[in-house]
């Protein structure tokens, strides 16, 4: 659409997460080492939870992408399963055929032991895991029981909403809650983050020129509330108007009715920048 207008070679906002585009600020950089850091003491379950749109499945790719060679990877995108449904899957990423009358639990138990004799790590990635039941959050922690003498044969990472926390207070989950050894939480970004990242995935889409003056990204930060998810889609939307204007850079009017357009935006009263208002 307006990618040979302004000269870009992709969509630098796209919702989609392109780790072409990851910038290390802050709060996802952080979050990220903690998880790596604690993976390699072998620990056994880490969560990270943030806010809609604040970046979650962008570490979790992130992550995946920074796994070591001798990682065996059991990758949970849809966690909407029972217990029994858990078990299947986690037996499925490891490549077992289990028949009805086996436990899946000794099959997978007898794997993690082939792939720990391996010096294979096993872990188990999830993501929206706030939408775990408590059967199967019951199932993950029993996963967590398999070890050896030395080390935990499964590395759990839960990656979800605050809704997880939630959860997690409740009593008969207590168990569970026990046994998550690190927390991360994904902050909003700051101003000076939301402007660097908004310049670095123009400038990843090459494009060097400032389409956006730093008032209108300032603008833009105040409107998401720092969230990367709202950012893309004011940025995105911005530059549609400014295309459809055929204006070569991005106007205060564009942003204007972009922020508007998106839902959860703090919307700004006055269309003059130097005058704009916002709501709550």
């Amino acid at each position: 659409m307006y990618l040979e207008h302004f000269g870009f070679s992709q969509y630098p906002f796209n919702l989609t997460p392109n780790t072409e585009l990851f910038l290390g600020l802050e709060p996802h950089y952080e979050a990220i080492q903690m998880v790596m850091a604690a993976l390699n003491m072998g620990e056994g379950v880490i969560k990270v939870t943030g806010e809609v749109g604040s970046g979650k499945t962008m570490v979790c790719r992130m992550l995946i992408n920074h796994l070591k060679e001798n990682v065996e990877l059991v990758y949970l995108p849809n966690p909407v399963l029972t217990g029994d449904e858990l078990r299947q899957a986690v037996a499925s990423e490891l490549g077992l055929e289990i028949q009805a009358s086996i436990s899946v639990v000794d099959k997978i138990q007898e794997r993690l032991i082939q792939l720990s004799k391996l010096g294979k790590q096993t872990i188990v990635i999830v993501d929206e895991a706030q939408a775990l039941s408590d059967e199967a959050l019951e199932v993950l922690r029993l996963f967590g029981n398999l070890e050896t003498e030395q080390a935990k044969l499964l590395n759990i990472v839960l990656i979800g909403q605050p809704e997880l926390d939630e959860r997690l207070t409740q009593h008969h989950l207590r168990q569970f809650r026990q046994r998550i050894t690190f927390n991360a939480k994904l902050r909003p970004l700051s101003v000076d983050e939301s402007v660097a990242y908004i310049d670095t995935r123009v400038n990843r889409s090459d494009v060097s020129e400032a389409l956006f003056s730093v008032s209108l990204k300032k603008s833009i930060w105040r409107a998401s509330h720092g969230n990367p998810r709202l950012i893309n889609q004011i940025c995105h939307k911005s530059l549609i108007l400014a295309f459809g204007a055929k204006a070569s850079k991005v106007h205060s009017k564009h942003v204007y009715s972009a922020i508007h357009d998106t839902f959860d935006s703090c919307k700004p009263k006055f269309k003059a920048p130097f005058l704009w208002g916002w709501s709550y």
